[in-house]
């Protein structure tokens, strides 16, 4: 009540020090009972109080102006002044409905919006702007609520997934609250309001589920074939329940080393495994729905074939000693090592034996190192080539698995010629060749194939030359003329041109044929 609106002003053209001509009154003459105007200077104000944009936004009052200080007999004249209300947010936000239904499928894809609600709210520009809130219900942390910044809607979403098996239906208590609220109002009461949402989940066809999302196998490398090495189960989530087959993915399993049993998901095994050659096999196992054979699920199935003790230790490489002439007794003339391809690696224990025969060996023996290698000691000095040069050693190698496995190696012992110092100076051929890991009947075959070699080389060559030889050798000096003499009796034209010393001086031509010429034979004789 009384707010300012505006102000007005008249112009009188008569002299306003005359009397009153020129002294204006101002009177509404329409517009009333909302606004004033001040007689004297012009005012227009509100007059009545709690003006409703929302029930009338626009107003024409007609103002009246009058000379003569208003007194009859003044002249007057008259103007409209248009006003227009401007909002205020005295308005709370009102819902349509008080409850929404929506009905969504189990399968929608997270984020996919399912319904909108909308709050109305009578105020325009940024006093009509709403927040929403889910602020109750079952499915606070399923779905989310956010606004439409162009129509003003709640836009409800789903944020985690459903299972219609799980739960069919949740019930939600929605929010629409003022985002700019005018503290002048906060008397008339909350600027918000407040809607339940219904929404039902309907049923989808799924796909099959397995019990886990990987699967780790354990399998030892004997097991025998046909075998179960695991099993793996899968379900159908869908009220229906669709019987479930299962297979293998062969893109994955090439070499077809496992079967499945389609019903129950046994794995079983198909070829023999080496856990040396392939530790691990990484396959997938394939669910279908028989009902509807696009419903597919798969699942990675590990399998990690276990070590069994089936390789026998040997020597880690071929090893072969060279014992002195000279050397002395208990000298280490060899320290050998031994590997197993059984697992572990780096943790095999190694027994290490004479044959039962060879344990009182007059020449050698053994000793067992901490580092778990093998030290080839002599019990005696004064080895001779002469006398003997080379000595067999068979070794037993024996690991610690269960059960054990043992093999025989056979270490080869050269006796050579040392200096003083024990350095090798002379020896046989084959104990400076077999070092570098070539045999003395290596080493013969080589030889051979190089001299057969060569001498197939030099028969190709001799022969190549021999074949591209002339018959007849051609000379710079060669004019390829002849004295001819010969006596004929009787002979008549026909036997005279037989001869053709054209062709006695063409050699290219001797060995192919040359038709018979009809012409007379032209002799010349070269003066002796």
């Amino acid at each position: 009540l009384g707010t300012f609106v505006t102000k007005v002003t008249a112009t009188d053209a008569d002299d306003p020090v005359y009397g009153n001509s020129a002294k204006l009154v101002y009177s509404i003459l329409e517009g009333q009972p909302y606004f004033s105007i001040e007689p004297h200077t012009a005012i227009i104000k509100t007059a009545l109080p709690n003006m409703d944009r929302e029930a009338k936004e626009e107003y024409f009052v007609v103002i009246q102006a009058k000379d003569m200080g208003g007194h009859m007999g003044g002249l007057s004249g008259t103007t409209t002044v248009t006003i227009t209300l401007s909002d205020v947010n005295d308005n709370p936000p009102k819902f349509a409905q008080s409850l929404y239904h929506f009905s969504v499928m189990e399968d929608v894809a997270l984020g996919e919006p399912i319904g909108r609600v909308k709050a109305n709210d009578l105020d325009i520009g940024e006093n009509a702007k709403s927040s929403y809130d889910i602020i109750e219900g079952d499915g606070m942390d399923i779905f989310e609520i956010t606004t439409d910044a162009q129509t003003q809607d709640g836009i409800i979403r789903v944020r985690k997934p459903l299972d219609f098996e799980t739960k069919k239906s949740y019930t939600l208590k929605v929010e629409a609250a003022n985002v700019h609220i005018d503290p002048r109002f906060l008397s008339g009461g909350p600027f918000k309001d407040t809607a339940t949402v219904k929404i039902v989940v309907e049923d989808a066809d799924e796909p099959p589920v397995f019990s886990s999302p990987t699967y780790l196998l354990e399998v030892h490398e004997n097991a025998a074939l046909s075998s179960v090495i695991g099993q793996v189960t899968a379900h159908d989530p869908d009220v229906s329940s669709s019987p479930i087959r299962f297979s293998i993915d062969r893109h994955t399993d090439l070499e077809r080393q496992f079967n499945i049993n389609a019903e129950d998901g046994k794995i079983t095994l198909a070829t023999p495994l080496d856990r040396e050659t392939s530790m691990w096999h990484n396959i997938t196992i394939v669910a279908t729905e028989t009902r509807n054979h696009s419903q597919v699920s798969r699942v990675p199935v590990a399998i990690k074939v276990l070590d069994v003790n089936d390789n026998a230790p040997e020597f880690a490489s071929e090893h072969e000693a060279f014992l002195c002439e000279n050397g002395k007794p208990g000298q280490v003339i060899q320290i050998v090592s031994a590997v197993d391809k059984d697992d572990p690696k780096n943790g095999h224990y190694f027994l290490y034996s004479l044959l039962p025969e060879m344990v009182n060996n007059p020449n050698f023996t053994i000793k067992k190192n901490e580092d778990n290698t093998l030290s080839i000691l002599a019990k005696h000095s004064g080895f001779s080539r002469q006398k003997q040069e080379v000595y067999l050693l068979p070794i037993i190698i024996s690991d610690s698995g269960n059960p054990p496995m043992s093999s025989t190696s056979t270490l080869t012992i050269r006796v050579c010629g040392c200096s003083s110092d024990g350095i090798v100076q002379s020896c046989n051929v084959e104990a400076y060749v077999l070092p570098i890991g070539l045999s003395m009947g290596a080493l013969i075959a080589i030889l051979a194939c190089i001299i057969l070699l060569l001498v197939i080389v030099v028969l190709f060559v001799t022969l190549r030359r021999h074949k591209n030889e002339p018959l007849i050798i051609k000379d710079d000096e060669d004019v390829r003329e002849n004295i001819i003499r010969y006596d004929d009796e009787g002979g008549g034209e026909e036997d005279t041109e037989a001869f053709d010393i054209a062709t006695l001086q063409n050699p290219d031509g001797i060995n192919g044929f040359l038709p018979r010429k009809d012409i007379k034979p032209d002799l010349q004789f070269m003066p002796r």
